[in-house]
C-alpha cells in the first residue's frame, strides 16, 4: 500500500509493508469555497452574537488587527483585505490601522517573511508591529486573573479603540482548539502570563487536550484573560488540508469561536477500536512542520492511539531546524531523557519557556518509541532532541512491523484529524 504524507510543501510518498493491517485516518474532505473573498465579507456582514463589524467602527478611531504568525496556516493575504476593506468603508482611516503579529513566545519574523505574511500591498501601506512577550515597556498591565495569575497584554492592542481578533481553527493538543481567545493569550500575553497558562500541573490536566474547551484549565484562562481586554470582533477560518477556506466564523469572540469548534470537530474527529502497535504520522506539512517544537503537536495526536511499548514515525520536514530560538532544544539536553524531563520540569518553582512542549513530548516517549525523519536535522540533532533518527523510512517500518505487530494507523494530515479509542469515550 502506497500513501502521501503531508511533508514540507510537496508531501512524500510511503510504501507500506505488505504484512502490515493498515487503517489510514483521514479528517472529513470539506470542499474549499469558491468565493473566499465574497464568503469572509458575508461573515463579517452577518456575525455571530455581534453586531456587523461596520457597524462598530466609526471614523476616528484606532483599530488594532491581531494576525498569527508563519507558524500557522492561516491565508492572512486572503483574510485581512476583507477586514480591512469594512474597516475602511466604515471610515477608519489607514493610518490608524495597526496590524499586530500574535508572536507568543515565538521569533520575530524577517522582514521578507512579513511580506509573504502579509502579502506585498497590506505590508507596505498598513503600520505593522510584532509583539514581544519580553518588552517591559510595550506590555500594559490588565490585572490578576481569578487563577491568581497575573495578566499583561501588548500596549498597543490594549489601547486601541478597536480590538479585532483573526486566526483560524484547528485541533489543538493542549488548548482544544486554536482560534478564538488564543489570539490574545498566549499570542499577545506577556511572557510569564504565557508561562503560568502553561504550567506543569495544566498541561498534566486530563482535560488539557485535543478538541475540549469547556472544564479545559487552560483554554479556561485563556477566556477570562481574553475578555478582560473586551475584544470587540472575531474572524477565525476554517480550513481544509489544501489550505482552502471552508467556511467563515465572525462577530462575537466566544459565540463565534464555539460555531466555528463544533464546525471543525465535526470533521476532524476520527474513532478508533483500540490502539495501534505502529502509528505514522505527519505535523501537516508546511508551515506547521518547519521545526521539530512545532511537531510535537502531530507526536502527540499519534499518541493517543498507540499503546504501551509501541512505536510512533514522525514525518516533518524541520527546515527551521530545532529551532535555535527558545527552550525546547535546552531543556531536552538538560532534562537527558524523556524521565529526566519530567522530573526537571515538574520541580516546585521550575517555569521555563517551552516547558509545555517538552513536557508533552516526554510524555508521549513514556509511552512509545518515537522516530523522526526530518530533512531539516541532521541526525545528531534529532538525538540530542532525544528521539531516534530515520532516514530509510520504508526500511525502519518494515523492522518495526516484525518487532512491534503488524497494526499500523497513518495520520497523513497529523493533527488535522482528532483519533480517539471509542471505548474511552463511552462508544461501542
Amino acid at each position: 500500500m502506497k500513501v502521501t504524507i503531508a511533508y514540507g510543501n510537496d508531501g512524500i510518498g510511503l510504501t507500506l509493508p505488505a504484512e502490515a493491517e493498515v487503517e489510514i485516518l483521514r479528517p472529513k474532505e470539506a470542499d474549499g469555497l469558491e468565493d473566499e473573498q465574497g464568503a469572509i465579507l458575508a461573515a463579517i456582514r452577518n456575525p455571530i452574537g455581534s453586531k456587523p463589524l461596520a457597524d462598530l467602527a466609526k471614523a476616528g478611531l484606532s483599530a488594532a488587527i491581531v494576525h498569527s504568525d508563519i507558524t500557522r496556516a492561516t491565508p492572512n493575504e486572503r483574510l485581512l483585505p476583507p477586514t480591512i476593506a469594512e474597516l475602511e468603508a466604515a471610515g477608519i482611516a489607514a493610518e490608524d490601522i495597526t496590524l499586530i503579529n500574535g508572536l507568543g513566545t515565538h521569533r520575530r519574523q524577517t522582514e521578507a517573511e512579513t511580506r509573504t505574511l502579509l502579502g506585498a500591498g497590506i505590508a507596505d501601506r498598513y503600520r505593522t508591529i510584532q509583539h514581544n512577550c519580553a518588552d517591559e515597556e510595550n506590555l500594559a498591565e490588565v490585572g490578576r486573573l481569578s487563577t491568581g495569575n497575573r495578566f499583561r497584554v501588548n500596549r498597543t492592542y490594549l489601547e486601541a479603540d478597536m480590538k479585532i481578533l483573526t486566526g483560524f481553527i484547528e485541533p489543538h493538543f493542549f488548548a482544544g482548539f486554536s482560534g478564538g481567545p488564543k489570539a490574545v493569550l498566549p499570542a499577545l500575553a506577556g511572557e510569564e502570563s504565557v508561562f503560568s497558562n502553561h504550567n506543569y500541573a495544566r498541561i498534566a490536566h486530563p482535560q488539557a487536550s485535543w478538541g475540549i474547551t469547556k472544564g479545559n484549565p487552560i483554554w479556561e484562562e485563556m477566556r477570562e484573560a481574553a475578555l478582560l481586554t473586551k475584544p470587540d470582533f472575531l474572524v477565525n477560518l476554517a480550513l481544509n488540508n489544501k489550505k482552502e477556506i471552508t467556511a467563515v466564523f465572525a462577530g462575537e469572540m466566544l459565540a463565534a469561536h464555539e460555531e466555528g469548534c463544533a464546525y471543525v470537530k465535526g470533521n476532524s474527529m476520527a474513532g478508533v477500536e483500540r490502539e495501534f502497535d505502529i502509528v505514522i504520522t505527519s505535523n501537516s506539512g508546511y508551515p506547521l512542520d518547519q521545526n521539530l517544537y512545532q511537531a510535537v503537536k502531530g507526536m502527540d495526536a499519534a499518541a493517543r492511539i498507540t499503546r504501551e511499548g509501541g512505536a510512533i514515525v514522525l514525518f516533518a520536514e524541520c527546515r527551521d531546524g530545532l529551532p535555535d530560538h527558545g527552550e525546547y532544544a535546552r531543556l531536552l539536553k538538560e532534562g537527558g531523557s524523556p524521565e529526566g524531563v519530567l522530573a526537571m520540569i515538574s520541580a516546585d518553582g521550575f517555569l521555563a519557556q517551552d516547558q509545555w512542549q517538552v513536557q508533552i513530548q516526554a510524555q508521549a516517549q513514556k509511552k512509545a518509541d518515537v522516530y523522526v525523519y526530518a530533512g531539516g536535522l541532521t541526525d545528531a540533532q534529532i538525538r540530542g532532541a532525544l528521539l531516534n533518527p530515520c532516514r530509510n523510512p520504508e526500511e525502519l517500518l518494515t523492522r518495526l512491523v516484525e518487532e512491534k505487530g503488524q497494526r499500523v494507523c497513518v495520520l497523513p494530515e497529523g493533527p488535522q484529524v482528532i483519533p480517539y479509542i471509542k471505548e474511552m469515550a463511552g462508544e461501542r
